[in-house]
């Protein structure tokens, strides 16, 4: 089996949605005065490549220690839409509908990981119409995953399409994912598993794919 790791690594100047505060990693104990080395990290949950569900923004929504484990492990597929320019929006064109009914995981690869660490990462990305997101609410994926910092473009304040999936679906939404490049050949298992923390809202995760050889 080959594992390929779809993360961003977290660091001190990593990109981090607009507005908000960056992570912070501060020594606490040290091999030369404590004999051990440990760190405060002091960050949002919705940092790095990160996992949002309902209750990001429904006060009644299913928060992510709600979920049982197993949501996090599914069958997923990767939608190339690296043909897109900036700006233009991914429709149902880019979709195989008969190889993403196997799917639980719709994962989008715009190619704007590339842009990590640049100013143009908070762009104008494509993002999803609102045919694809009713796609995936009517064939109750388990989530949807984009290597992007939103689902929804960053001017889009009311998060528009963020709302539209979570509105009575127990989904996720996946951000920040890179590397789907490296993902091809149809369905593979996925991994996304977050932080179990009470009432979280959302969480970093390490993102995977297993690949069969």
């Amino acid at each position: 089996m080959k594992i390929i790791d779809l993360t961003h690594c977290m660091s001190a100047d990593m990109p981090v949605y607009p507005g908000t505060e960056g992570p912070k990693f501060t020594p606490t104990n040290s091999y030369e005065k404590d004999g051990f080395k440990e760190t405060l990290l002091t960050m949002y949950s919705h940092t790095g490549t990160h996992m949002d569900p309902p209750a990001h923004l429904y006060a009644e929504g299913k928060t992510l220690d709600q979920f049982d484990a197993s949501h996090f492990v599914g069958k997923a597929l990767v939608i190339d839409c690296t043909s897109l320019k900036e700006g233009d929006r991914i429709g149902m064109e880019l979709i195989d509908e008969k190889e993403a009914s196997k799917a639980e995981y719709l994962l989008f690869n715009t190619g704007w990981d590339r842009y990590w660490g640049k100013d143009q990462y908070f762009g104008n990305y494509p993002y999803i119409t609102d045919e694809v997101a009713q796609y995936i609410i009517d064939t109750k994926k388990k989530g949807v995953g984009l290597d992007t910092i939103g689902l929804d473009p960053v001017p889009d304040e009311n998060l528009t399409l963020h709302r539209k999936v979570f509105l009575d679906n127990d989904m996720v939404i996946i951000e920040n994912l890179t590397n789907l490049e490296a993902v091809r050949g149809g369905i593979f298992t996925f991994c996304c598993l977050p932080l179990k923390y009470a009432d979280a809202d959302g969480s970093p995760i390490r993102a995977i794919a297993l690949l069969e050889e």
